[in-house]
Formats: structure tokens, sequence, C-alpha cells
């Protein structure tokens, strides 16, 4: 295991230890964990950049993402929608679209040299929600219950509906150099490539062959997964703590292994289907069957409890993993330029989406400045960054890197602290009023 990771399973031990303490402070674990990631990794910047670019970090990362999902999926509340389905819809069908196709035009414009795919990419990358970095934020009086709940509901949907386009766009972005190496006068020649060359080619090739046709029924394929682990598991977790069969300990194990199962089972070569999808899928169905019949439709918190902190757990690494980005990217240099896009994915391609979603809707329109302002990048967006930067070719990984890198700590500035502070004075001026 690469040193700077032991030194982040340390820094996070030691963290754990004077959280509470800190957090009456006003100090939080992302802000603090990433500036211990960004000094740690001094000790070995390269050995760090070789280590996420590896399969090892793939893997990890997405099983970290998919534990998210699921636990994003499973405190939904109030039915699949949170009993907001039409601005659910509006968000994540007009907004959350309308987002991307904007970093992708300002990207033509901005930083033309990147292809549509690259630029697909970073889409999907800077857009998807999590309340990761402005938890404070969420939890504030100023904002009210409603909001609060539709922004919840939100983040968890959009990390589900980007992935899909995610998959896809890397996948082109992979092909395309590969493709354009080869052409030759309009043609595509593979004769002047080495038999590694060319089996490297017909492999792009392949994934994005399957990528681009196969979204629709792989997202499909996927989804029906997730419905069969989440239904089977959700429905016997409740027959079997209704009989006494189990315990709320046993059914945290339960809990944690089902999005793994969800996404191990997509996954397999044979199936080759979305995992993300599998797995925010069954933590939607896991959650109706094993609330069915109860009165508050919630699970409980005793048996959500291990998931929870396994996947706190996970993203306390994603975030000391974001410090020792930051200064990667600083120490090989960046283009100014990603600046400006990551500025505009955190402001302006997230305002103006959610206000055109919004016309003709019942929410008024305070909220909805609320909600196009309370935007924050988090967890989803580092480890869609991360994978972007393992399978990219350079120097259009390092651009990824970059652009995930400005619009997560442009959100942590942003939502965790500035917009707490302002919420806090805007409070007190209105109880002063």
């Amino acid at each position: 295991m690469p040193l700077i990771f032991l030194c982040g399973f340390v820094a996070i031990a030691l963290w754990s230890l004077v959280e509470h303490r800190f957090a009456r402070w006003g100090v939080a674990g992302p802000a603090a964990l990433a500036l211990a990631g960004a000094v740690l990794v001094f000790i070995d910047v390269n050995g760090f950049a070789d280590a996420i670019a590896g399969d090892a970090a793939e893997h990890v990362v997405e099983l970290i993402l998919a534990v998210l999902l699921f636990v994003d999926a499973c405190e939904v509340r109030g039915g699949i929608f949170g009993g907001e389905g039409r601005v659910i819809a509006r968000l994540v069908l007009i907004a959350l679209p309308l987002s991307l196709l904007a970093v992708v035009l300002s990207g033509v414009w901005i930083v033309p040299e990147l292809n549509v795919f690259v630029l697909l990419v970073i889409a999907c990358v800077v857009m998807p929600t999590d309340f990761s970095p402005a938890a404070e934020l969420l939890r504030s009086p100023w904002i009210p219950p409603r909001i609060r709940q539709i922004l919840n509901v939100e983040s968890g949907y959009n990390d589900g509906l980007v992935s899909p386009v995610f998959a896809m766009a890397l996948a082109a972005a992979v092909a395309l150099p590969a493709l354009l190496a080869a052409a030759d006068g309009g043609t595509i020649s593979t004769d002047a490539l080495s038999p590694d060359a060319q089996a490297q080619l017909e492999e792009n090739l392949t994934e994005f062959a399957v990528a681009f046709f196969g979204a629709v029924p792989a997202t499909v394929i996927a989804a029906l997964i997730g419905v069969v682990f989440g239904g089977l598991f959700g429905l016997l977790a409740r027959l079997a703590l209704t009989r006494g069969w189990a315990a709320p300990s046993g059914i945290r194990y339960v809990m944690l292994l089902v999005p793994l199962l969800a996404f191990g089972t997509a996954t397999v070569s044979t199936i080759a289907a979305n995992g993300f999808v599998a797995a925010f899928v069954a933590g939607l169905i896991y959650r109706l069957m094993r609330t069915r019949g109860t009165a508050e439709h919630t699970i409980p918190h005793a048996e959500v409890l291990l998931v929870e902190e396994a996947g706190t757990l996970a993203a306390n690494l994603v975030w000391f993993v974001l410090g020792a980005m930051t200064v990667v990217v600083v120490l090989d240099g960046f283009d100014v330029r990603l600046l400006v896009v990551a500025a505009l994915a955190l402001t302006l391609f997230r305002v103006v989406p959610v206000y055109v979603s919004m016309l003709g809707s019942s929410v008024p329109w305070r909220e909805r400045t609320m909600i196009g302002f309370i935007g924050p990048r988090g967890t989803a967006t580092i480890v869609f960054g991360l994978l972007a930067f393992n399978r990219l070719p350079e120097p259009e990984a390092y651009d990824v890197l970059a652009v995930t890198v400005f619009t997560v700590v442009g959100s942590i500035v942003l939502h965790g602290l500035i917009a707490p502070q302002l919420a806090t004075r805007g409070r007190r001026l209105g109880l002063e009023a």
C-alpha cells in the first residue's frame, strides 16, 4: 500500500478522536481532512499520483460511490421522490441536462482544444450536487423543511442519472485519441500500429461501442438488478425482524452488503450494466420494501448505522485524497481557464437552469432562488473526477483533475464557509427587525 494512503488512515483516525471538539468551533471534517491531505502528500507526491492512476484506486472509488448512492437513496423520505415528484422531475430532467449542456457549450468556447467528449466528462464531474461539504448549511433553520427535502432527494437522483452519461462520455473520450491516431486519409489504418497498440485500440473502440449503443439497455438492466436485490433483501429484512429471526445488528450487515451485491452483479463482464444505477435503485427499493406498512416510512437508525458510518469513513478518505489532489494540480501546473469553468458551474450554470426548470411551478421565487444557489459539490464530483483521471490520456486527465479540484474547493468555500455565515447573519437581521 502506498505510504500516502497509510498516512491518510492515520489522519482520519486522529481526526475521529477530536472531531466533536472541532465541530463546536465550526471546523468541518471535509475541510480538515483535505488540509491534512494537502500537507501529507509532500511525503511522496509522485507516488500519490501513480497510486490514484492505478486500477486498484479505480475499483475502490467505484465501490465508495456505490455505497454512498445507496445511502442517499435510503434516506429519501415520503415515497420514491420524497413527496416532491414534480419538483424533482423538473430538477433532474430539465435543470440537470441544461446544466450539462451549458458546461459543454461554454467549454467549446473557453477551452476549444478539448474535444466535446472530454467536455461532457467534465460536465458530468462538476454538476452533481452533494451536501457533504455543506452539512451545516443544510441543517440551517434558514432553509425551510420543504427545500431541505427537495435538495436532499435531488442530490441523490442526479448522481444516478449522470452516471450512465458519464460512462458513455468517458468511453468516447478514451477511444477518440486512439481512433484519430490510427486515421490516415479519412480511413482507419492499424497496420502501422504495434500489436499492443492495436489491441488497446480495439479495446477502446469496443468499450465505446458498448457504452454508446448499450447505454439505455445497460441502465435498464442495472435498474432491474437494483430492484431485485433491493426488493428481495428489503422484504426479507422486514419479515425477519417481524418474526424475531433477526436483530437490528444483523440487518446492518445486510444494508452494507446490498449495494456491494447490486454493484458487483451489474458490473460482471457478461452483464456490463451500470453499477451506480443498480446501487442507487437498490437503495430506493430496499427502503420501500423494508418500511412497507410502517407509520413513518423510514428505516430505523439502528439498522442504517453501519452503512452510514462506512459511507462516512469512505467519504473521509475521499476528502483526504482531494487535499492531496490539490497539491498535485498546483505543482503540475494548470490552465487558468479551467477556473472559469469551475466558477460558472458553481454559480450561473446551476442557478439559471433551476430557474428555467421551475417556470410555471408552484415553488415560490424565494425558494427557487434557494434551490438554485444551494448546490454544493462534494464526494460524487471527486469520485467521478478520479475515475476520469484514471482512464483519460494526458494532458486531458490532468485537465479533468484540475477542474475537479477547483469545483470542490470552490464549493467548500462558497457553500461550506460563506453561505452559512450569510444565512446566520440574515437570520439575525430578520429577528432583529
